[in-house]
């Protein structure tokens, strides 16, 4: 395995190359010869690399093939052309690819922001027109050896889904093939599945399941039979059991908005809902070989998940990759009618359980796969019980309960639970687990979190932290603006973290744009802030942190919850007594 990454400038370009197999280091300036020798004894190799499906292997074989890899890096990125498409020459070059960086991810600066790492840019301007000096290149070697560094630990900590890719590699011919490594995941569920591409003009041709019992929200069926609404702008506002709904053609959603309750409450997700609809109503794309193989696959994944067999993770990859494939129209598997169709009926069959639960119980929310409901009395679980198994058994689908006894909901994408067990299940940006890829101001998660869950005041748990990591801010930059502007000098960085600051010469953070050269204030930072881009594991919270500032995030966010923060408007024990409900 090679973990790679090259830097280039219009007269020099380097890579610097770790091979983990022998634990060392080759580092190749501005010498084809070289980089073709070392080529020759590693093509049968895995060369690992951040974005290099997109742009490093395009500048390895730009040299191999002794074209200028200056003018192949303008191409793809001045010029957005793919780099397979420069020249024909490539198709020549053989060479194993697989790439760390998934969709969402704010580039690998962004990452090693998260990851506590140090991000300082080198000093080495890439828009350089002439020859760089010794100096610049040994500045430049010491930066891209880090990216490099930095990608295998990302590659770490993104383990499980390489493994699961090596799995997913072996499934079209039961042996391992390399070149499957740099596919998409939607890419191989197209070849594991044996499809053919087709072409596909009935996209709205649609109809609806016989065994469909809407009788009081008719106005779902009409938007849908509504020849006017076939197209993907086209919503839905409505209420369904007191609750407002928005349906569309990407699924449905609805939820009571700052909802606070205790008792008992039923969480019902159907059970893989689209590729069960997919399997029961015959809604696969149609230009999959063989339908029944995907069902083996679904039950094959379903006995390894329960036998905890790791063989189950890419048979799942398949089986979540096949909807999303069929909308999408480079792919194989494109079938744009079978995907609306899916989504289709995955919404009036909840509006159907929604219709048949709201008589006997409360509907708090609803979502793609699943509905939220409080029972008046836990004695009614057997009725609840009863509707659920009638609805299975007419729609061939299955339901999962879980259950719950405290339910905080800012809205349908951001809430807190409280199983009966004591877990917790949250959803939404301000509650989600974060990790070392995804670590932006992880502290307000963890004060709004214990407060919802434990009633901590914000206060407690932000006085009590002296991890700098907790308090950071990841701002980057897209390519829409020119620099990030800090007490008015540019910065050399594109990414940096931003700390609230008590000092008063601490300015705001700015960001340059192209077009007018305006600085715009970075979104939601502090009016006053420091910047720390060093190395920021274990580092100590400096005194001039604005500790405040953190405590009314939290707050604000509290109040969007439909509470009022500890301490702002009690005395005694009133606020303990109400529970911080907004009275």
């Amino acid at each position: 395995m090679i973990f790679y990454d090259y830097e280039v400038f219009k007269e020099d370009w380097l890579v610097v190359i770790k091979d983990t197999a022998t634990q060392s280091e080759a580092v190749i300036v501005n010498d084809s010869d070289k980089l073709k020798k070392f080529n020759e004894v590693h093509e049968d190799d895995l060369w690992v690399g951040y974005n290099n499906n997109h742009y490093d292997q395009w500048i390895h074989k730009s040299i191999l093939c002794d074209l200028d890899p200056y003018e192949t890096s303008k191409a793809i990125i001045e010029q957005n052309i793919p780099g397979w498409k420069i020249s024909n020459l490539f198709r020549r070059i053989k060479m194993f690819n697989y790439d760390v960086m998934i969709r969402g991810d704010g580039g690998l600066k962004s990452l090693e922001g998260f990851m506590g790492s140090n991000i300082k840019e080198s000093d080495v301007d890439f828009n350089i027109q002439r020859k760089l000096t010794q100096t610049e290149i040994d500045e430049t070697i010491k930066y891209c050896r880090h990216d490099v560094e930095e990608t295998m630990e990302v590659f770490l900590h993104r383990k499980s889904d390489f493994e699961a890719q090596m799995a997913l590699a072996k499934l079209p011919h039961d042996h391992l093939e390399l070149k499957y490594l740099s596919k998409t995941k939607a890419q191989m569920a197209a070849i594991v599945l044996e499809a053919k591409k087709q072409s596909r003009t009935d996209e709205f041709d649609l109809q609806f399941p016989d065994n469909l019992e809407i009788n009081k929200y008719t106005e779902v069926l009409e938007f849908y039979r509504n020849p006017d609404n076939r197209n993907y702008s086209q919503k839905l506002t409505t209420m369904v059991a007191g609750v407002p709904h928005v349906y569309g053609w990407g699924g449905v959603h609805g939820a009571k908005e700052k909802y606070i309750g205790d008792g008992y409450f039923i969480n019902m997700d159907v059970t893989s809902l689209y590729p069960s609809l997919m399997i029961q109503y015959g809604l696969l794309s149609r230009s999959i070989k063989d339908p029944k193989k995907f069902k083996e696959i679904y039950d094959t994944r379903v006995k390894y998940k329960h036998e905890g067999n790791p063989l189950q993770a890419p048979l799942k990859i398949v089986i979540n990759s096949t909807y999303g494939a069929m909308k999408d129209v480079s792919n194989p598997l494109y079938d744009p009618r079978q995907a609306n169709l899916v989504c289709l009926y995955g919404q009036l069959f909840l509006t159907d359980l929604m219709e048949k639960l709201e008589p006997v119980c409360e509907i708090i929310q609803s979502n793609t796969d699943g509905v939220l409901v409080k029972l008046r009395n836990e004695d009614d679980f057997d009725l609840i019980d009863d509707i659920a198994w009638d609805w299975e058994q007419r729609t061939h689908l299955s339901l999962e309960f879980s259950e719950f006894k405290r339910v905080y909901q800012k809205d349908v994408n951001n809430y807190v639970m409280v199983g009966t067990d004591g877990h917790v299940k949250t959803k939404g940006a301000w509650l989600k687990k974060l990790n070392p890829l995804d670590n932006d101001l992880p502290i307000i998660n963890e004060a709004l979190k214990r407060f919802l869950v434990d009633k901590v005041p914000p206060q407690q748990t932000i006085n009590d932290c002296d991890d700098l990591e907790q308090f950071q801010q990841v701002c980057k930059i897209s390519s829409k603006y020119k620099t990030l502007v800090h007490n008015g000098e540019v910065l050399n960085e594109r990414c940096v973290r931003a700390y609230a600051s008590l000092d008063a010469d601490d300015g705001g953070l700015f960001k340059q744009k192209y077009s007018t050269n305006r600085l715009e204030k970075f979104a939601n930072s502090p009016k006053n802030c420091f910047i720390y881009n060093g190395q920021v594991k274990g580092a100590k919270t400096p005194r001039k942190l604005d500790r405040q500032y953190y405590i009314d995030m939290v707050n604000d966010r509290i109040r969007a919850f439909g509470m009022i923060p500890p301490g702002e408007w009690y005395q005694g024990d009133l606020w303990e007594h109400t529970g911080g409900l907004m009275m």
